[in-house]
């Protein structure tokens, strides 16, 4: 039975993405456009995902890979014919190669459809010859490669026993959505399983979306996750009974914040992992349904400690601050310090290189399992960007 309500019940299956092909696509000319802040050592950023992994494993937790869900998902007919689709609706292509291309991608085997859909297609790939591959240079992409597939927790997240898929708002993510949606609607393990959101809605993405508690949800609302969104969102679990209370928390617009989990992660029922630069102006505003549903009701911002826990009808949220002090709290903020990945209450998985935050929760009573990532935190995402829970034991 799949399913989570909070971010510390004991993990049991989790959706991971192996960096392969499409990390091997990343240049110094394309890197800020696929939004990578460097050229990360693929072998070695591989070596550090396997060993993250099995620290999972090795705590009982069932791993299961994107690459591999997507290839088994596309021996349906149906889901063959939207992924091809879904890859050649740029409009950058133009007619003649679109056709060429359509052609190209329906006579592959799925495991090799996989592969494509994730690690793109260049120019000097294809045989066509049309206006837009003569004006291309031969190492431009017609697909572009999904390299932030690494970081599944993006494009779905588990409401309960319902999957959100989410609607990325970068363009170089756009895609990844669409492919894990092909999963969740096609692959027979998640046969049944109700979809309550989806890559055409308003902009909402899986690392802004933290189930605090049982029926409480905290949803970031800044680079990445509009207003709108959490507004759509929050109608629709509350539409579907999945939560009372969902605290839209306004953050910065900004690389550094560029979703919640980077600001702040559950490390326990009542315990929260937080960047104190930001911790005293972090704000959150309650929405929670009235009328029988019909409307949404809207309070007055609060601090988020303080929301929080009135939602979570708890007296208080300890708060663990991320570094020591203001310049060491940037540097591990920066190095995915705060997105830790909670196993169980008071276990987490953290990076190894965040040791003064590392240093603090362990102080706090929190059990760490440190893994190395200098390559694969090239792309901005600590131990939870990188994990989409899919089924955790529920609290109590």
């Amino acid at each position: 039975m799949y399913g989570v309500d909070s971010e510390v019940g004991p993990l049991r299956t989790v959706m991971l993405h192996r960096p392969g092909q499409e990390l091997r696509r990343l240049t110094p000319r394309n890197n800020d456009k696929l939004l990578f802040d460097g050229i990360p050592w693929v072998g070695r950023a591989q070596d550090e995902h396997d060993a993250f992994a099995q620290a999972l494993r090795d705590r009982g937790v069932e791993v299961l890979y994107l690459g591999e869900l997507l290839t088994e998902a596309l021996a349906d007919e149906q889901a063959r014919a939207r992924a091809v689709s879904g890859a050649t609706e740029d409009l950058r292509l133009g007619d003649t190669l679109r056709q060429h291309l359509t052609a190209h991608l329906e006579g592959l085997a799925p495991a090799e459809l996989a592969g494509t859909l994730m690690a793109g297609i260049r120019n000097d790939e294809v045989r066509a010859r049309s206006l837009v591959t003569s004006l291309l240079a031969h190492e431009d992409f017609l697909i572009d490669p999904l390299p932030n597939l690494l970081f599944t927790r993006d494009s779905s997240v588990w409401i309960r026993d319902r999957v959100a898929v989410t609607s990325l708002a970068m363009p170089a993510r756009a895609r990844e959505s669409q492919l894990t949606e092909l999963i969740y609607a096609f692959h027979p393990r998640f046969a049944g399983v109700e979809r309550i959101y989806d890559h055409t809605l308003e902009h909402v993405e899986g690392g802004d979306v933290l189930a605090l508690g049982p029926g409480v949800l905290a949803v970031g609302v800044g680079e990445r996750t509009t207003p709108a969104g959490v507004e759509r969102l929050a109608r629709r679990v509350f539409d579907e009974g999945l939560a009372h209370t969902v605290l839209a928390v306004p953050i910065a617009q900004q690389r550094a914040t560029m979703h919640l989990d980077t600001v702040c992660t559950m490390v326990d029922v009542d315990a929260v992992l937080m960047y104190p630069n930001m911790a005293e102006d972090l704000k959150a505003v309650a929405v929670t349904a009235e009328d029988g549903g019909e409307h949404l009701h809207v309070a007055e911002p609060e601090p988020f400690l303080v929301a929080a826990a009135k939602a979570l009808r708890i007296d208080t949220l300890r708060r663990i601050d991320t570094g020591l002090d203001p310049v060491t709290a940037e540097r591990e903020q920066w190095d995915d310090g705060n997105n830790t990945l909670a196993l169980a209450p008071r276990v987490c998985i953290a990076y190894e290189r965040t040791v003064e935050t590392n240093a603090r929760l362990e102080e706090a009573g929190i059990e760490l399992i440190r893994i190395a990532g200098s390559e694969l935190g090239s792309g901005r995402g600590g131990p939870r960007c990188m994990s989409c829970p899919i089924a955790r034991d529920p609290l109590g």
